[in-house]
């Protein structure tokens, strides 16, 4: 998974910033609620700003990602104390245990080639049957990636005056494109440069993969008001929601 952009300690303290709770989590409140899950793995949870606003009354939370940085982050947070807070990915999720996992943000994206089919494997096994995995994707047809070359640019953050620029590639033969950003901290007098690599992948690949894996692609909206897909190249966002048939 290409994580390394988040191990920076400036990079990870910027992040809610540039990743505020929004409509996206108002959608993953909502579902959570709509299906009345008392359990829910926030897999790829980073600094956990969606994660502890998923907690309630009986609900048992579990936030998952592969970075130091962003669990220590999350679990400082207010509402951290009432997370379990887990160091890694998918191959620590509880067996059978799950009414909801989410992937939020690109963390499906960040997932590439065989990782991605062993997460999906690991996902179904622990969701119980009519369980619920739910996870955004960038349609390819909107070819998003031709907006994320970037010239210099200085802004200023929380952690002070911050001058980045971003490169991205064209999707190789899987669908992957290399985006290196170029990231000055300029009050800090610290410089880091990083690579993030993110698999596009189509509706029709999705669907196969999901089913390849024992889930059945349920619903796919192209927004978070839930206005069905129709996969058209207007459209830039899929959210999927698949499921664990019950036996």
């Amino acid at each position: 998974m290409g994580i390394s952009a988040y191990e920076d300690d400036l990079l990870a303290a910027i992040y809610d910033e540039d990743n505020p709770d929004g409509p996206d989590h108002d959608y993953f409140r909502a579902l959570a609620d709509e299906l009345s899950a008392a359990t829910i793995t926030d897999l790829g949870c980073g600094t956990g700003i969606l994660t502890v606003t998923l907690s309630g009354a009986g609900r048992r939370i579990i936030g998952i990602d592969p970075v130091a940085a962003m669990l220590s982050r999350a679990a400082a947070r207010p509402g951290g104390t009432g997370v379990e807070w887990r160091l890694g990915m998918s191959e620590l999720i509880d067996r059978d245990a799950n009414d909801l996992i989410i992937m939020s943000g690109n963390v499906a994206m960040h997932i590439l080639g065989n990782e991605w089919t062993t997460s999906l494997v690991d996902i179904t096994r622990g969701l119980r049957p009519g369980g619920r995995l739910v996870f955004e994707s960038r349609n390819p047809q909107a070819r998003g990636w031709t907006a994320w070359n970037a010239p210099a640019e200085v802004r200023q953050t929380a952690v002070g005056r911050l001058r980045e620029s971003a490169t991205a590639s064209q999707p190789d033969g899987n669908g992957i494109v290399t985006m290196v950003c170029s990231n000055d901290f300029i009050d800090a007098g610290h410089a880091v440069e990083t690579t993030l690599r993110l698999q596009f992948r189509s509706h029709e690949t999705l669907t196969r993969d999901l089913e390849a894996a024992g889930l059945q692609m349920d619903r796919v909206w192209s927004d978070w008001q839930r206005t069905p897909f129709t996969g058209t190249a207007a459209e830039q966002l899929m959210v999927i929601e698949a499921v664990k048939p019950a036996t």
